[in-house]
């Protein structure tokens, strides 16, 4: 079929794409290279579409499909929505993506090069033509300018030529296979979409589970995208293989995506409901009582479709406080210690076993773990982490916003700055990062976790960059015992600059004693109710820990990817041993599966880290960048392919 002809019936509905398909993903470079192709006459490929009824027909978009019989296009998505856009000059209807990845491709008459507009090389150079200009007002509507050029002129037949090359792109057939019968079920077809596909984006298994719901349900892809947005307005980020997990596990107590085979579509809305329900729940419990109200300290996400799968089964209503708080216990020892840092869907399956029957569940949970473990009592080491991304980062901020830590500016306990409030915590160097700089500590000293505690931006402020040994005999002369509030050694000694490593010991101590004491009581249930309780749900998200001008920065890139259609970062990405599950580096940003998914490699980003950790990286598989223009350079080269 002629490529004018397959366009025709994109418009008309005749050609349209899966509800399984995902969205397009092509870069500039992947364009050019196509249509380099269609115009030296090379292969580029069948199509494969699937011929099905048009009122059992799940299409993408909203256009009008034909009475009578449909064909959903399973193979060549990436180059007809490429043709589509630079020949009409606007994606079709069921587009889903970057519709610049095909926008200002221009042709140089002279080099017979392709390539995507730069003003410095191409403004005012008759020689350089738009392609979706030519292929909208045909030969006669460029040709004009073009003679006006003696070397074209005098060589007419040459250039037009050229011209007709690409212009009768249009015209040029490509085979399209026809998958056909009344045996075709949505299974099979998108087993034969991952099959064909080989060279490009495969569909992942959560993918495989979704396409067969949206298959039957079409609005089920939209309806995750509600409640994902609806959390991500409250500060929590989760995708759709996470809530996948989740239904799955309610569903079919599995964490086998497999297991989905048989959800009918009605099956499927309880269990997104189900789903929901109970994430609404954890967020406000997790909130609420260890006071992790934003997404940088959530952690152990995974560990959400056993505890969602648990609730339910108790109907959404838990039996005391001390079956609640046990349940947040384990959740928070999954987090300390990695338990889904691993092997996710094995590990999930194995703590899904522990919930039949549901009597007795969270002890079986927690004893497992604890067998896993060995044992669960923190000690000093574990506080030897630093940056954020550390695993007991968390817990130092949930230890602040619920065991009674104190303002160290007006003596107020931080507790009352939770949930239904417009106060703001602020991560605070206790010892300041220009001082410790000047002093000659690298960059893993300066951001030690016992170098961290939190305060409101106001006591920040006060605080400014004096050292401790100012402002700690100012704080503990105006609010005695605000400074132990923080778990603060009392040794005056080590106030002193120059004793910074004997105080981070000091200070990790403490922290082990009062983290123990704070997991011993939530487990026993002996933590004080708050007062007020406020649903997390209700409120916008607000940053409690405020960002420092790297994270600024890595939150502003992020922005300008999700701008151009990719994926943001995983900001403090761990990197974990696959055997042991244990922590080895953390990464300021990382894209472990690539910008584009299975068709870019694994990336991250490191700002002024040590040697070690980008060794790690680079060993793990992933391309380093050590700054954040020379990623953009990356992403705009190799990714976007923009000049």
């Amino acid at each position: 079929m002629k490529i004018a002809t397959i366009l025709d019936q994109i418009e008309l509905g005749s050609i349209a794409l899966p509800e399984f398909q995902r969205g397009y993903v092509w870069n500039r470079e992947q364009v050019r290279s196509l249509m380099e192709s269609l115009y030296h006459k090379h292969p580029v490929g069948v199509l494969l579409v699937w011929v099905t009824k048009t009122e059992s027909a799940k299409a993408r978009g909203d256009a009008q499909l034909p009475p009578g019989s449909v064909k959903l296009l399973l193979d060549g998505q990436q180059r007809i929505t490429s043709l589509y856009g630079i020949v009409r000059g606007q994606p079709p209807k069921f587009f889903d993506g970057n519709a610049q990845t095909f926008t200002g491709l221009y042709f140089n008459i002279g080099e017979q090069k392709f390539e995507f507009y730069g003003p410095v090389k191409m403004k005012d150079e008759p020689r350089w033509i738009s392609v979706t200009d030519l292929m909208r007002r045909g030969i006669g509507g460029v040709l004009p300018d073009l003679l006006k050029l003696p070397e074209i002129a005098a060589d007419s037949n040459i250039y037009i030529n050229r011209l007709n090359a690409i212009e009768s792109i249009k015209q040029i057939d490509l085979h399209i296979e026809e998958v056909t019968g009344e045996d075709k079920t949505v299974d099979v077809v998108v087993d034969i979409f991952n099959r064909v596909n080989t060279g490009g984006t495969h569909l992942s298994k959560g993918d495989l589970a979704l396409a067969k719901i949206c298959a039957e349900w079409p609005e089920a892809r939209d309806q995750m995208k509600a409640r994902l947005k609806k959390w991500s307005n409250v500060g929590f980020f989760f995708g759709l293989d996470w809530l996948l997990r989740n239904v799955n596990a309610i569903l079919r107590n599995d964490s086998r995506f497999e297991a989905m085979k048989d959800v009918t579509p009605a099956e499927f809305q309880q269990g997104l409901l189900a789903a929901e329900r109970a994430t609404d729940c954890l967020l406000n419990l997790v909130a609420s009582r260890l006071g992790v109200d934003h997404d940088r300290v959530l952690g152990s996400r995974y560990a959400f479709p056993v505890l969602a799968c648990y609730l339910v089964a108790r109907g959404n209503k838990l039996a005391d406080h001390k079956e609640r708080d046990k349940l947040l216990y384990w959740y928070l020892q999954t987090l300390l210690w990695g338990r889904y840092a691993g092997s996710v869907e094995s590990t999930m399956r194995q703590d899904l076993t522990q919930l039949d029957p549901i009597e007795g569940a969270l002890d079986r949970l927690i004893a497992s773990l604890g067998q896993t473990r060995g044992d669960l009592k923190l000690r000093a080491d574990d506080f030897a982490g630093w940056s954020k991304g550390a695993r007991f980062y968390p817990l130092l901020y949930m230890l602040t916003r619920v065991w009674k830590a104190e303002d160290w500016e007006t003596g107020n306990e931080l507790s009352s700055y939770l949930l239904g409030h417009l106060q703001t915590l602020q991560v605070h160097h206790i010892f300041p990062r220009k001082v410790l700089y000047k002093k000659g500590h690298g960059k893993a000293e300066v951001n030690a976790i016992a170098n961290f505690t939190f305060q409101t931006q106001s006591a920040n402020l006060w605080i400014s960059d004096r050292e401790p040994e100012d402002y700690f005999p100012e704080v503990e002369s105006r609010h005695p015992g605000a400074l132990a509030s923080h778990w603060i050694p009392m040794d005056e000694r080590l106030w002193k600059t120059k004793n910074y490593a004997e105080f981070l010991d000091a200070r990790r101590e403490l922290l082990a004693a009062a983290g123990n004491q704070f997991l011993g009581n939530l487990l026993k249930g002996s933590i004080p109710e708050k007062k007020e309780a406020v649903s997390i749900l209700e409120q916008r998200a607000v940053l409690t820990a405020t960002e420092d001008e790297e994270d600024r920065l890595l939150a502003e890139l992020n922005q300008w990817l999700i701008s151009q259609c990719l994926p943001a970062g995983e900001l403090d990405f761990q990197m974990v041993d696959p055997e042991t599950g244990e922590q080895q580096e953390v990464l300021d940003a990382a894209w472990p599966n690539g910008l584009q998914l299975n068709l870019s490699k694994p990336v991250a980003l490191l700002l002024d880290e040590p040697t070690h950790v980008h060794e790690a990286a680079t060993q793990a598989g992933f391309t380093v960048y050590s700054s954040i223009e020379r990623f953009k350079a990356y992403v705009t080269h190799d990714v976007l392919a923009l000049q």
